[in-house]
């Protein structure tokens, strides 16, 4: 039986950003399942309610392009919640504990992955805190083994004093990043040219700065944040 991975992410292209290569090089290994707590869309307004329509379309895209994304990776076990972006830490901390635990009751994962505590985006906060209240193993019967953090370019790396540190990297091929920088050009308003994190440049230099830390050309890597050995 394939082992089960749950990708808890808070906006569509964060899961890509995160574990785009590691969806590519695992995908027939593993099944795989993402959620996304809020829509990624709505903070780039100022009058929500003049702008409405723009902003649910905007939502409607975005979701298309996570399914389109997500798609190359083999993955179609998703989830969308449409919290507002920007807004999670205004939503109770309860509600999104109970959302992270029904799926993992639901999905039963042996490994989760999600957003680190080092972001500066406050709704990747409130999920990490959420991810390890609702993985407390006396919470569900179902013990999730391994949980993981990923870094999100333009909001992990501007943390100056709290630092991302990987203890966890996973050695990618040259096809695995390009498969992943396929995937994020899926969130068109997401990419730019460099030196913006978020574009070929930057993908490709952080792949190359975490291969040699970790003895390989590319790599993605990441914060252990516990496991359970049995």
């Amino acid at each position: 039986m394939k082992k089960k991975i749950l990708v808890i992410a808070c906006h569509p292209d964060d899961e890509t950003l995160g574990c785009g290569g590691y969806f590519d090089k695992y995908k027939d290994r593993y099944k795989f399942k993402v959620i996304f707590l809020a829509e990624g869309s709505s903070c780039r307004y100022k009058d929500k309610i003049k702008k409405k329509i723009k902003i649910d379309k905007d939502i409607a895209i975005r979701r298309k392009s996570a399914l389109k994304a997500l798609k190359l990776f083999s993955i179609n076990d998703i989830s969308f919640y449409n919290h507002a972006c920007g807004q999670l830490n205004k939503v109770p901390q309860t509600k999104i504990n109970k959302i992270i635990e029904d799926e993992i009751k639901d999905f039963k994962p042996n490994i989760i992955f999600t957003h680190s505590n080092k972001d500066l985006n406050l709704d990747h906060q409130t999920i990490f805190k959420s991810v390890l209240v609702a993985t407390r193993p006396t919470v569900i019967k179902n013990i999730v083994n391994e949980v993981y953090s990923f870094e999100i370019l333009s909001s992990t790396e501007w943390n100056y004093l709290n630092k991302f540190q990987p203890n966890y990297f996973i050695k990618i091929s040259r096809k695995n990043l390009m498969k992943k920088w396929k995937a994020l050009k899926c969130y068109k308003t997401e990419i730019q040219k460099k030196p913006y994190p978020r574009s070929f440049f930057g993908i490709e230099s952080l792949a190359k700065y975490r291969g040699l830390q970790s003895g390989s050309i590319y790599a993605e890597g990441y914060e252990l944040i516990r496991k359970f050995i049995k």
